[in-house]
Formats: C-alpha cells, sequence, structure tokens
C-alpha cells in the first residue's frame, strides 16, 4: 500500500513539474521571396534538440522549461542565423526567421543525422555550384548518371546509370515537381521519358536517390530515381538570348507577373517560355525546333495550407540522320556525321497540369495532394537495319502514339515522442491511369508512305499503389526506416488490326518492403545501410500475352555507404552496392516482339568528392564502377551488352569570385561490351566541356563550348545486324550516332528588376 501511495505521489510531482512547460513554434522563409524553406535545420543551443523544416518552412520544440534560449539555423546556399528567444511557462513562443541567400562554403556543411533519410548534399551543392546551362546537365547533376542522345536533340536521351543501359527511362523513375515522366507502354519503349519540356533555367533542385530503397517511389525506381523541383519564384524577370556554331539560336524569357506585392501577400505567380532552333552538326541540317512555355502560381490558402498551380506546354520537331555502321564511314559511303537513311525524325508534343497543397493541422498531421493531368503525342521515324528486311524500299519504321495520362498522388504523415524518441508515420494512395489512341509501329518509306501496319491498338493501363513508411529517430545519432507498398495493376489492350477488333486484359500486383538504418557518429561521419525490393512494369502488350505472369520483374538491392568531411572543406560520398533483377519479358518496341531476358546481378562501388580549393574554387570527383552479369550463363557469354562499368566525370568551377563564374569539366565513359561475349566493343570516350560567364546586377555574358578539344567521340553505340543497299549479306557491327564536335555559343542575359 506505502508502494502504491509512494507511485501516486512521485506521479503528481512529476505532473505538476511539467505542466508548465513551454513550446517553440517557427516558421523559416527566404528573406527576398518570403516564400517557406525546407529542410532547413534548426538547433536549440544547450539541449540537444534539433528539428528540420517541412515544405511550410515549420519546425516545432515541446516540453521547454521557462527560459532563455539560442535558435541555430543552416541550410545550404544561405547565411547560417543565431536567433534569440525566450520561453515562457505554459505558452508557445512563436517564431519568424528569414534566412538570406549566401555563398556556399564546405565548410558550413555539417552531416546532419536528423535528415539522414533524405539528405541530399552533393546535389545540393551542385546545382548551385555548377549552374544548368542545358536541358542535358539536368540529369547529368545526378552522380554516376550518363547520358547519351542518338537522334540529334529531339527524342528523349539514352541513361546509363548503375550498370544498366536503362534505354529511354525502363529502370529509372523520372518526374518533375512530382509528376511522373516515364510513359508506360509507350510506342518506342517502355519507360521512355522525355525531359525536353523542362527549361533549364527554371528549375531550382534535383532530388535524387540510387537505388530501390525509397517507399514512395514506385513503378521504374531500380537504378534509383531522379525528381526535378522548378522554382516557385523568379528572382527577377528576364531575358536571354542564346547564338552558336551550327545555326543554333535559343530565347528564353521569364516574367515575374506579382513583383513586390506578391511577395507581402506571400504570394508568387510567374511565366517563362523557351524557342530553341538548331541544324545542328550533322551533315543533313536537323531543322530541330522547341517551343515550350510554363506557368506557376504559389500561395497561401491559409496560414497552415499551400498551394501552387503549375501548367505547361511543349512542342518539338526535328530530322536526325539515325546510327551509322563502322563499314560505312570506312567505306567512304558516308562521313563521320553524315546518314544512311536521310528521312528519320519526328515530332512530340506535351500539355501539363498539375495542381499540389499542402497543409499542416493544428494536432501535427501534415497532409499532401496532387493532381496531374498530361496530354501527349509522338511521332518518330528511325531505320536501324536499311536494306535487312525489305531490299527495295528499306526497314524504315514508324513509331506513333496519343496519349492521356493523369493521376494523383497523396500522403498523410505526423511525427511523434515517446521520451526523446520520434515515430514518424507516413501513409500514402496513388493512382495513374494511362489512355493511348493508336499505339503503332509500322513499316514506312521516306516518312511519307506507309507500306505496311504491324501494330496497331488501343492500350489503356492503371497503375495504384499503397504504402507505409515508419522512421524512427532513436537520438539525434542513430535512426531506421521500414516501409512496404503494394503496388496493383490493371492492363487493357484492344487490337486494332484483329478483325473483329479484340479487347484483353490482365492484372497483376507485387509488393516491395524497405528497410533502411542510418548512424551519424559526427557531424562529419554518417554510415548507412540502404536495403529494399522494386520492380519496373512491362509493357502492356508483353502483359497481355503472358496473361500477367512474371511482368512485373522484382529488383533486390543493398547499399551500404558513408558521407564524411575528413576535413572542413572536403565532403566524401562512398558506396559499395549490389542488384539482383529476376528473369522478365521484354517488349521490344523497335521490332513489335517480346524477348526473354534472364536473371542478372550488378554490383559496384560510387565515389563522390567536393572539395574547396580556395574561396572561390571548387573541385569534384564522381568515379563509378560496376560489375553488370546474366545470371546462370556460361562465363564469357554472361555479358550485359552496353552496360557501363567505368564511368567518371569531374571538373572545376570558380564560384564567388566577384563578377566571374564557370567551370571545366570532364566526362568519360569507359569501353564496355556491346554483345554478350564482348566480341563487339563499344569504345569509350573522354571529352572536356568549358563555361564563363560574367554576372553584373542588370546582366549576364556567357560562353559555353562542348568538346574544348574537338574530340572525335561516338556518343552512343549499339552492336546491331544490318544490311546496306547492295550487300550481299548482313553485318553485325557497331552501330553510333557520332558526339558533338567543337561547339562554341554566347549568351546574353538582362534581368528587369
Amino acid at each position: 500500500m506505502k508502494s502504491v501511495l509512494l507511485a501516486f505521489v512521485l506521479s503528481m510531482i512529476s505532473a505538476a513539474a511539467f505542466a508548465h512547460l513551454g513550446s517553440v513554434e517557427g516558421r523559416v522563409t527566404d528573406a527576398a521571396s518570403g516564400l517557406p524553406l525546407r529542410g532547413v535545420s534548426v538547433q536549440l543551443v544547450g539541449t540537444g534538440k534539433a528539428e528540420v523544416t517541412d515544405e511550410l518552412g515549420q519546425y516545432r520544440f515541446n516540453d521547454l522549461i521557462a527560459s532563455a534560449y539560442k535558435l541555430e539555423f543552416s541550410h545550404i546556399g544561405y547565411a547560417p542565423l543565431v536567433q534569440e528567444i525566450t520561453v515562457a511557462d505554459e505558452l508557445t513562443t512563436k517564431v519568424q526567421t528569414k534566412m538570406s541567400v549566401a555563398p556556399v562554403t564546405l565548410s558550413t556543411v555539417t552531416v546532419s543525422g536528423l535528415k539522414a533519410h533524405d539528405q541530399q548534399l552533393i546535389s545540393s551543392l551542385d546545382i548551385r555550384l555548377r549552374p544548368i546551362t542545358n536541358s542535358q546537365e539536368i540529369l547529368r547533376i545526378v552522380p554516376g548518371l550518363f547520358i547519351g542522345q542518338h537522334a540529334g536533340g529531339g527524342k528523349a536521351e539514352q541513361i546509363f546509370l548503375r550498370g544498366f543501359d536503362i534505354d529511354h527511362g525502363t529502370d529509372i523513375r523520372l518526374s518533375v515537381d512530382g509528376m511522373p515522366i516515364n510513359m508506360v507502354s509507350h510506342a518506342h519503349g517502355q519507360g521512355y521519358a522525355d525531359l525536353h519540356f523542362v527549361i533549364p533555367e527554371l528549375v531550382e533542385t534535383v532530388d535524387f536517390k540510387k537505388g530501390p530503397y525509397t517507399t514512395d517511389k514506385g513503378n521504374f525506381t531500380t537504378a534509383g530515381w531522379v525528381n526535378l523541383k522548378t522554382k516557385t519564384t523568379l528572382d527577377n524577370s528576364f531575358i536571354k538570348l542564346e547564338g552558336g556554331q551550327y545555326g543554333t539560336f535559343r530565347a528564353v524569357g521569364g516574367l515575374d507577373l506579382l513583383g513586390q506585392k506578391g511577395k507581402e501577400k506571400n504570394q508568387s505567380a510567374y511565366l517563362a517560355s523557351e524557342y530553341s532552333y538548331s541544324d545542328s552538326y550533322f551533315d543533313n541540317p536537323q531543322k530541330f525546333k522547341r517551343f515550350n512555355v510554363q506557368g506557376k502560381y504559389h500561395g497561401h490558402l491559409s496560414v497552415n495550407t499551400n498551394l501552387t498551380l503549375t501548367g505547361s506546354t511543349f512542342w518539338s520537331k526535328w530530322n536526325h540522320s539515325g546510327q551509322i555502321p563502322n563499314r560505312a564511314v570506312a567505306s567512304g559511303l558516308t562521313g563521320f556525321f553524315g546518314s544512311v537513311d536521310p528521312t528519320e525524325g519526328g515530332q512530340t508534343s506535351r500539355t501539363n497540369f498539375n495542381a499540389e497543397a499542402v497543409t499542416v493541422t493544428p494536432s501535427g498531421y501534415k497532409i499532401k495532394n496532387q493532381l496531374f493531368y498530361s496530354n501527349y503525342n509522338f511521332e518518330l521515324y528511325s531505320n536501324f537495319t536499311f536494306f535487312l528486311k525489305d531490299s527495295i524500299n528499306g526497314d524504315q519504321i514508324r513509331q506513333k502514339e496519343k496519349r492521356d495520362l493523369f493521376g494523383y498522388n497523396g500522403s498523410i504523415s505526423r511525427t511523434d515522442y515517446i521520451g526523446s524518441i520520434g515515430f514518424t508515420s507516413t501513409a500514402g494512395l496513388q493512382y495513374r491511369q494511362d489512355l493511348t489512341r493508336g499505339t503503332e509501329l509500322s513499316h514506312t518509306k521516306n516518312r511519307t508512305e506507309t507500306l505496311d501496319r504491324q501494330q496497331y491498338g488501343n492500350i489503356n493501363e492503371v497503375n495504384a499503389g499503397a504504402y507505409v513508411d515508419e522512421l524512427i529517430q532513436f537520438s539525434d545519432r542513430f535512426s531506421i526506416n521500414a516501409g512496404v507498398r503494394l503496388d496493383y495493376f490493371r492492363n487493357q489492350y484492344e487490337d486494332l488490326l484483329r478483325s473483329p477488333v479484340t479487347k484483353k486484359q490482365s492484372t497483376s500486383a507485387i509488393i516491395s518492403p524497405k528497410l533502411n538504418l542510418y548512424y551519424t557518429v559526427n557531424p562529419g561521419l554518417q554510415l548507412y545501410l540502404n536495403s529494399g525490393k522494386s520492380f519496373h512494369s512491362n509493357d502492356t502488350r508483353v502483359v497481355i500475352t503472358e496473361n500477367g505472369r512474371r511482368t512485373l520483374p522484382p529488383a533486390y538491392g543493398v547499399d551500404a555507404g558513408t558521407i564524411f568531411k575528413p576535413f572542413p572543406r572536403l565532403l566524401v560520398n562512398a558506396a559499395a552496392w549490389y542488384l539482383w533483377l529476376q528473369q522478365e519479358f521484354v517488349y521490344v518496341g523497335d521490332e513489335g516482339v517480346v524477348e526473354p531476358s534472364g536473371k542478372t546481378r550488378r554490383y559496384g562501388l560510387d565515389l563522390s568528392m567536393r572539395y574547396e580549393l580556395t574561396r572561390h574554387l571548387y573541385a569534384d570527383l564522381d568515379l563509378n564502377a560496376a560489375k553488370p552479369r546474366a545470371i546462370g550463363i556460361e562465363a564469357g557469354q554472361d555479358y550485359l551488352p552496353l552496360a557501363p562499368t567505368l564511368t567518371s566525370v569531374g571538373g572545376l568551377s570558380i564560384r564567388n569570385a566577384g563578377a566571374w563564374s564557370g567551370s571545366l569539366r570532364y566526362r568519360y565513359m569507359g569501353a564496355r561490351p556491346a554483345n554478350e561475349d564482348n566480341s563487339i566493343v563499344a569504345k569509350g570516350y573522354f571529352v572536356n566541356d568549358l563555361q564563363l560567364n560574367y554576372t553584373k546586377s542588370r546582366y549576364s555574358l556567357g560562353l559555353s563550348i562542348q568538346n574544348l578539344f574537338n574530340t572525335r567521340w561516338k556518343e552512343t553505340q549499339f552492336a546491331t545486324e544490318s544490311q546496306l543497299q547492295g550487300e550481299p549479306a548482313p553485318v553485325e557491327e557497331i552501330h553510333f550516332t557520332p558526339g558533338t564536335p567543337f561547339a562554341a555559343r554566347l549568351s546574353f542575359t538582362y534581368f528587369l528588376k
């Protein structure tokens, strides 16, 4: 009885002691735009407590003894800030903080255990130290990611990452402001991802993660994912003109629609447009044309709810020289920059609408809702085999489709504490539906005459996903993230070539668990272990043929890595990784056939280093090694064609040197097998690029040089069996698209203030 009475008395004393505790509720904004800053580290000095701001720039500290405190704020690209506050009993102290943009210095960058799960120090630094100058540079921000163009500029780039030849997006998930870019069951290839509708000057951040470890990312997240975030507001209205060799011209403009009045009301809106034209460096003028328009509005529906609306439209048309065989150049049939079929080319367009709303409720729930819609059109003429199948008319093909894509992303999350342990629980729902009309593969001649329709039909594909995710922060050093998602697919194909027209349907589903561990030894060293399962879906025409069997091939991966700062001015990210993929069936869009693909495994090492040599000079290096192989195949016959084995990019960047800035960069792709027995090799390349800028308050001048030393290199290469006109038999050898020669371009930007 006495022990019960003593426990009661102690509990009453404890309740009385905590009854008068206060709290702090704050919001961090950009000093220039007035818009909230996400991802700011906020430390309550002397208490061991720290938080990271959410999408509304908000943070909160509870259970504080009445006293004076200091808050320390840090964020990459902003000046560190210390703010003094006083907390009173039983009251919530409201804090407003404005942070100003400042030059990036590596000495101020800390490795935070509080945001270990989504910490992207490398991309955050690179986007500020290496400004994006063209649409291709957007993806090259991701360490280890290589791209190659094999249609002269209008077609989506071929992507390489972590021992994958990803083609145009089969094993990497790409999005812009959360809106999906990959096209399922595309006329040209599964996962086709065309980013050319993005105006590069509008890109603010590039978020990414390599490997299948993120719960809210589903389809195509095999080698990893990338999300581009476009600017919410423009620093200034601007007009930019560019001109260069090979008949290249580009004009870009951005207009701030609300100005200072909008900032006073925490609103922003802008309209931007881009027009590009280029004949390019090919013997046959490319006559490439591209037109982009984007508008964006951001505002607060209430103190705790913001709304972002984005609309854009894009159109492009081009000719291209296509891939040419080595023997055609050696024999003099065509030059290095020539073509075998000069009538290749295409056109495409995309119109997008994207609405995003984020709400933080009084009880601490964070609710995100997103609706998106895209109308997409695509038409491409290619000739890979020349006269192999049709010795009279040639083998040119047309791939064409019209598509409506719409969907929803939603989530709800909340952070709770049991003692000092934080639990961030998230649940989400996702829905996507693709409706295509007249998805086509046809045999054509001279881009004007249709000889034979080989595939022609309508696709209706639904992907619904649900996930739960738990992030447990045991301390400011150690955290665990665990999650699981369920994806359901319904595939329907209407074959318009059959008489009568037939319609078939199939369903399939897959469960993908994730487990990630993070340990921060100190502000200069963090260790992590990521593991998870993911997948890429297959073309609806495969799914229907196989009745849904083995059409969602799983991928299992693990990363063991570290982020550390051995010196104040050196930041290093290193990881050893392994990825295993199950057998699948692959739809070959260029042939209209289904081919089986066996089990594969890849493992390798990634190394990224960023070093501040002086106050104005930065060096960076990315080195990526991989060993990709097929499983269950005889040694020497188990190579994965075109899979990269050794790549590296790096360079020197000048920043904060008065009006001058710029960079000298290199990229290296090692030689790699072009077929299964390595008897045909795709040669490697090493090229350099130069960027130099002179910027004053009202204008900026820029010089951009691609392939500074005029290296002759092959940007994309394939081992292809083809037959030239007049040849007695087909030949299998390297077919390639030449890389750009020395190409200089000047730009002038005028800022409207």
